[in-house]
């Protein structure tokens, strides 16, 4: 857990038990059901959890952003977001009922009263938000036909797609207007980060 107090040393006491917790329980699942890639479980904390804050780093989320986490799988990013912001409201879908319902039994167990879990796919829930979250789901162009209508039609500041994704994007997101891409390298210094990317796509550029 010291990595996650190397970029945040601001946390708490009653988050960093949580982030623990999360941890321990995601692995203790993980021999159940394949919540994140195997190959990755000895190194949760930094490829799942702190991948997951990335978002933290460049997202202006407040209290009052409501956020979306279209395909969370096993609680991520929404989860270790949900616990660096105990007063946002986060809803967590994906299609998979066992990972839904493991998700759940996570947040339960967690505490936190921020989140909601719900099984359906992208393309079928209506609800509005203020930010859809996503680690990778698809390509870029299909996945936001799925949430662009799930974006609120007054947009806040920092309001809409923040796509967790590795690789050379360029190509990907020439065809949209008023994106940025975030190298996470800049931010974090573990090798595992050298090629990730955080991309921000506003309201504007889905129009």
């Amino acid at each position: 857990m010291d990595i996650l107090l190397k970029y945040f040393p601001e946390l708490n006491a009653v988050q960093m038990d949580r982030y623990k917790s999360l941890a321990d329980l995601c692995m203790s699942w993980n021999q159940k059901i394949n919540l994140v890639s195997r190959k990755d479980i000895e190194h949760l904390t930094e490829r799942h959890i702190l991948h997951s804050l990335g978002i933290a780093i460049h997202a202006p989320i407040t209290p009052s952003t409501r956020i979306l986490d279209v395909g969370t799988g096993g609680g991520y990013p929404g989860l270790p977001l949900a616990i660096m912001f105990p007063d946002t409201r986060f809803m967590l879908i994906d299609s998979i009922g066992k990972k839904v319902n493991v998700v759940k039994s996570i947040a339960a167990e967690l505490k936190l009263e921020n989140v909601r879990c719900l099984q359906i796919r992208a393309e079928d829930y209506k609800d509005a938000a203020d930010m859809v979250v996503s680690r990778a789901v698809s390509k870029l162009d299909r996945f936001t036909t799925w949430v662009a209508p799930n974006l609120r039609h007054k947009p806040s500041k920092g309001s809409g797609i923040w796509y967790l994704k590795g690789g050379d994007l360029e190509e990907e997101v020439k065809s949209f207007r008023g994106t940025k891409i975030f190298d996470l390298k800049d931010v974090f210094s573990e090798p595992f980060f050298e090629t990730k990317k955080l991309v921000w796509l506003s309201p504007h550029a889905l129009k």
